[in-house]
């Protein structure tokens, strides 16, 4: 009997793949342009969904979890991008770059073994 596929968001605990966008709000308490585009753009191509976590870099206040992250990693543009995968961490401030190589790359077959070896402690390379 066929178990059914779990659900993206079960999906997750399987995929060590979170994916933090951080967007600005100018001071004037509107998001910036190249921001909102983004988001449209990510919506639109039915990629929103694949967005862990949404961050805010507040012009206002200069301690937002977006202004504090964007310090820490040294990335002075908004929209940007912070992709951890099994520990590793990226930062991507270009759009499409981040959509080509992160939204729209195929799985890896390694990153695919190494998934199941994971997940399967009692499997192990032969």
């Amino acid at each position: 009997m066929w178990a059914a596929r779990p659900k993206r968001r079960q999906d997750r605990r399987l995929i060590a793949l979170h994916i933090t966008l951080v967007k600005k709000i100018l001071a004037n308490g509107e998001p910036c342009k190249k921001c909102k585009d983004v988001e449209e753009r990510l919506k639109r191509a039915g990629h929103w969904d694949r967005i862990d976590e949404v961050v805010i870099a507040d012009e206002r206040d200069a301690a937002s979890a977006g202004n504090r992250l964007a310090e820490e990693l040294g990335v002075t543009l908004a929209p940007f991008f912070v992709v951890k995968n099994h520990g590793d961490v990226t930062v991507y401030t270009l759009f499409f770059k981040f959509l080509k190589e992160v939204l729209e790359a195929p799985a890896a077959s390694r990153d695919a073994d190494r998934e199941i070896l994971e997940n399967n402690p009692d499997l192990d390379f032969i």
